[in-house]
């Protein structure tokens, strides 16, 4: 079984719109409109079991909708991070549909304009370790240089040590382009490091060391399509020639551990 933890999609409406804005924004090509069928598609194509939407508010206003269209497709093959916002007022009781729906929020500091150790966020740590529910953060810089970086590897740790039992995901394993904070901050912690947007970033053998230095079930699999082929990635760790338990771990069995597929 293979599950990609990390994907986007879009609404039929807006997926052309938001495709011509992140290309745009990110001097990216995306492998197709990045809609549900088109991330079905794929899935089929690459023999990918299951994949999780991560949906991001940029503004607070947008979570409820966001959330009533993830709502709407998740299915036996999607699952969803839900979209939240530390500015959204109602987050409490969005926090109670969300837990009736799925297993997790998504955050991205970066756009959502705060520090992931920022103690406004704290409430709401402090209320999703309550509830078991999972955070995936954004973390390291963003593929737009001129963004401010919000969630270091550093940052990430002072979160883990202020709530211990929260379920975190650290996406871009640790931190796109912090892998020397992650080295020196997360490796052998209890933070889950998803392998979205690091394959391809570093040279093959520092890829190869830093899963091997981690703890083996803490390490999901996640490729950030559209932004790539599912493939490319699949490609790529099936090169790096790990042992057959532990691609089983990371394709699939610590996800559905986490998750409680």
């Amino acid at each position: 079984m293979i599950i990609d933890i990390h994907t986007h999609a879009w609404p039929d409406k807006i997926a052309s719109k938001a495709k011509k804005s992140l290309e745009s924004s990110y001097t990216v090509k995306f492998v197709g409109v990045p809609t549900v069928k088109t991330l079905l598609q794929y899935m089929d194509k690459n023999s990918i079991d299951m994949s999780v939407i991560c949906s991001v508010a940029s503004r607070p206003e947008q979570v409820p909708a966001i959330n009533n269209w993830l709502f709407s497709i998740k299915n036996q093959k999607l699952k969803f991070f839900a979209a939240f916002h530390p500015g959204y007022p109602g987050w409490r009781e969005e926090l109670k549909r969300i837990r009736d729906n799925t297993f997790g929020i998504k955050l991205q500091p970066s756009f959502q304009d705060f520090y992931v150790d920022d103690e406004i966020a704290f409430p709401i740590y402090e209320e999703i370790e309550k509830t078991g529910l999972v955070i995936l953060f954004h973390s390291g810089a963003e593929l737009s240089p001129e963004m401010v970086v919000r969630a270091t590897p550093k940052r990430l740790l002072k979160v883990k040590e202020k709530f211990p039992r929260l379920k975190m995901i650290a996406a871009h394993f640790g931190g796109f382009r912090f892998w020397d904070e992650v080295k020196k901050f997360l490796l052998g912690k209890d933070i889950y490091l998803d392998t979205s947007a690091f394959f391809g970033y570093l040279p093959d053998e520092e890829a190869k060391e830093l899963i091997l230095n981690h703890r083996c079930d803490r390490i999901v699999f996640g490729t950030d399509f559209p932004i790539i082929d599912q493939k490319q990635d699949l490609d790529y760790f099936e090169k790096l020639g790990f042992a057959k338990g532990l691609k089983e771990r990371i394709f699939s069995g610590n996800a559905r551990d986490l998750l409680g597929i």
